[in-house]
């Protein structure tokens, strides 16, 4: 399947969106996830400790998911072909920019989710200490505040 051309909008928009999926995912893990931890965690010491600017900024940009997106984002042009809105080489331009935005707009998104999801967790594992401590305690109650300090 080729991408549509810039006669058919809506096919365009719709492989925006869809395009920006596999980007952010990929920008996400590499910048993020345990998996790759330990090439992240070199990375980010070559770019604080590497002599030359260049050396610092390449190995920075495996860090940083924003930086990383731009990489992916034009590795994924140069194989699906998609542009927006024109033919020509200022479709490639648009889509680029494009396609960037919105892979950091879901990256934005599953970062704010990831929070709510770690938020919500520890109010329950918070309750679920107070219930205990009540249940245990010897009904002075000193436990359940001495938990709720500890987490606050």
């Amino acid at each position: 399947m080729n991408p549509p051309s810039s006669d058919h909008l809506w096919p365009q928009i719709v492989w925006l969106f869809v395009l920006a999926v596999p980007i952010a995912c990929m920008a996400w893990t590499v910048t993020h996830e345990e998996v790759f931890r330990e090439p992240r965690e070199y990375c980010r010491r070559c770019s604080e400790s590497c002599q030359t600017l260049a050396a610092r900024k390449f190995f920075y940009l495996f860090t940083c998911e924003y930086c990383f997106s731009h990489y992916i984002t034009a590795l994924f042009l140069f194989i699906t072909r998609y542009r927006l809105l024109l033919d020509d080489w200022r479709g490639y331009l648009i889509s680029f920019f494009a396609t960037v935005f919105v892979a950091n707009m879901y990256m934005s998104l599953y970062s704010r989710l990831r929070v709510d999801i770690r938020s919500e967790k520890a109010a329950a594992d918070l309750k679920e200490a107070v219930k205990k401590a009540k249940e245990h305690g010897d009904g002075t109650g000193d436990g359940v505040e001495a938990i709720a300090g500890k987490s606050a």
